[in-house]
């Protein structure tokens, strides 16, 4: 307890939680104490101005970080023949149809993402109590049911990032590593910011971005300045 304490101390060191601290500053004040014993990731989280008890004010998308997430993704493909050979060939981790069916049935979950292709929807929806609680179920709108499977898998190996709001109104993900240089971090904070603007609800009134912060896997959150983001 000693420990832990001393390290969250030295963590805290430092950082004012009531201010609003420039998004460069924001980013070398977390890199600074990431201090585990692994890479750590680095999360944002977005507090937005919507009531998600209303249907028509669900967020949700996904984007393409330009640098990445520093996180091997496995991908796992439900598709049959020739669909299933262009998934192996981009690189999926796994690829089946009822045989992967049967896998996931029995509680195996070895990936991180899951995408079909439209046919297979009527298998993979049986699993909708399985991969829906985990956030991994097929949608076509966020391009996970797909017939181009191999762009799919691709984009989802070079930092493809699927965004949902949670119960609370807050969108979180992770945009990195601590040991990614702090331009990098800055680039696809401000790439994922602005999807999420742009899966702003129609229906959504008043301040949008309530706040937005950053921290390492077992760091604090540093609040940033909205406006020091600079949406593109």
């Amino acid at each position: 307890m000693v420990k832990i304490a001393k390290r969250l101390q030295k963590i805290r060191e430092g950082i004012d939680r009531n201010r609003l601290y420039q998004l460069d500053s924001a980013i070398d004040l977390v890199k600074q104490r990431a201090i585990a014993k692994f890479d750590e990731t680095i999360e944002i989280a977005i507090n937005l101005g919507i009531d998600v008890r209303h249907a028509d004010q669900m967020v949700r998308g996904v984007v393409n970080l330009p640098n990445g997430t520093g996180r091997n993704m496995r991908v796992a493909v439900f598709a049959r023949d020739d669909k299933a050979e262009e998934a192996k060939v981009a690189g999926a981790d796994i690829v089946g149809a009822e045989d992967l069916f049967e896998i996931i049935s029995s509680g195996t979950i070895g990936f991180d993402r899951c995408i079909a292709t439209p046919d297979m929807m009527p298998i993979v929806g049986r699993l909708g109590k399985i991969l829906g609680p985990r956030g991994m179920m097929p949608n076509p709108k966020i391009g996970t049911v797909t017939l181009d499977v191999a762009s799919a898998v691709k984009a989802t190996k070079c930092g493809a990032v699927e965004f949902r709001v949670e119960k609370a109104g807050i969108v979180q993900a992770g945009i990195g590593k601590a040991s990614f240089k702090e331009k990098k971090l800055v680039e696809n904070i401000r790439v994922f910011t602005d999807a999420v603007i742009k899966a702003k609800p129609i229906s959504a009134k008043g301040e949008y971005i309530k706040c937005i912060s950053v921290a390492s896997t077992m760091g604090i959150g540093v609040k940033i300045d909205v406006s020091s983001v600079r949406f593109i």
